[in-house]
């Protein structure tokens, strides 16, 4: 085993930040709930309208559209759901129409079920198919409902960028609701949910170097809000009850303000991922880059080397110290083939290996992870030339 370990999957969970930690270990300190009127709960309040406002500044809307959850997954399922309110009058969504490469948190439907989700296909640099959008809203029966349209603003396996102005305009023709998913692309990529390309967004805080077990869905305007998926007290407004989670939010309220400041430094991962991805190329030639074609979160390769498998693969570099995976991180520990790649028309039997680094990536950890792939793939080279 490997001395030193060199953290690349920071898409299944960044490193928690020092500021995120310290805010943590401050909400600790207090001990009321947030919801008391005594002295003592008004400095929990306290503590989670500053993440509130926090976590608004990043994706530029106002702290009363964000409602926090126990995470990313939770907030999804609120927002996919038929049922909407918009100001005091009912509002049914009859058909939820996601993305063949999303998470499968938005895969599966939500509260519409599978029975009444349609993927749209994307293409093979993972571009969600517009004209298949447009044909499928023009399709839909208005007269049962709207239609709902749910898309991840960036891949958490290629990190390929989807193009969500047009896709905002198709929806917005047929007088759909748009949600994204920002899991991957807050503090990665500039959100600015004032330009109206989103009706709501959805975020993480383990995602951005705060804490796991909290997440959000943000609001662009309080025109329209989902039934409540938890019931009970009237915490988060009514939109989401039970006791909030003090010190998650307030790690997530600070990863949330320093992801703000932190996207100034973006070249530099870039940079990384740039020289990574040319290392990769240089002592593999015939290694395959998914999503290379289109623009992509700076700090993402997803790649597959013909004849080595991604699982022994992903064995091998962590006895070597380099922490990677072999696609999503939401398969509990599962390795198989990627419906992201399958959605895009390659062939992944073999599979592939996704490396995400962020700000704090060192040139050392990336030199490790060189050092490593040369190594397996001189066994590779070895086996072949015994075969």
């Amino acid at each position: 085993m490997a001395a030193s370990r060199a953290y690349l999957d920071h898409n299944a969970s960044a490193p928690l930040l020092p500021g995120a930690r310290e805010a943590m270990v401050a909400a600790l300190g207090i001990t009321a709930n947030p919801s008391s009127v005594h002295s003592e709960g008004r400095a929990a309040r306290r503590i989670v309208e500053d993440a509130r406002r926090d976590v608004a500044a990043l994706v530029n809307t106002k702290p009363e559209h964000v409602v926090f959850t126990s995470g990313a997954t939770e907030a999804a399922t609120t927002l996919l759901t038929p049922d909407w309110q918009m100001g005091r009058g009912a509002v049914r969504m009859s058909k939820a129409y996601v993305s063949a490469a999303d998470h499968p948190c938005l895969l599966n439907g939500g509260r519409f079920g599978t029975e009444r989700t349609t993927q749209i296909d994307v293409d093979g640099d993972g571009i969600t198919d517009l004209d298949a959008l447009r044909q499928a809203l023009a399709d839909h029966d208005k007269a049962e409902g709207l239609p709902l349209v749910a898309i991840h603003a960036a891949n958490n396996e290629t990190g390929v960028i989807q193009p969500l102005g047009k896709i905002a305009e198709i929806v917005k023709a047929a007088g759909g609701g748009f949600v994204v998913d920002a899991v991957q692309a807050a503090g990665r990529i500039p959100l600015d949910l004032t330009t109206g390309y989103a009706d709501y967004l959805i975020l993480s805080s383990h995602k951005i170097g705060g804490p796991k077990g909290v997440g959000a869905f943000v609001a662009a305007s309080d025109l329209m809000m989902p039934k409540p998926l938890v019931t009970g007290g009237g915490q988060e407004r009514g939109f989401r009850a039970g006791t909030e989670n003090l010190a998650a939010i307030a790690g997530f309220g600070a990863a949330a303000r320093e992801a703000k400041v932190a996207l100034a430094g973006i070249d530099q991962v870039r940079a990384l991922r740039d020289g990574l991805e040319a290392s990769i190329l240089s002592l593999a030639p015939d290694a395959e880059i998914f999503g290379r074609r289109s623009e992509r979160l700076a700090n993402t390769i997803f790649f597959a080397i013909p004849g080595v498998k991604s699982e022994t693969a992903q064995i091998a570099f962590d006895l070597e110290g380099v922490a990677l995976s072999a696609g999503s991180a939401c398969s509990s520990g599962k390795v198989g083939p990627s419906h992201v790649l399958k959605a895009m028309g390659h062939d992944n039997s073999e599979g592939a290996l996704r490396v995400s680094i962020g700000l704090a990536t060192t040139q050392a950890e990336i030199e490790q992870f060189r050092a490593a792939l040369a190594g397996i793939l001189a066994r590779r080279a070895e086996k072949t030339k015994a075969a």
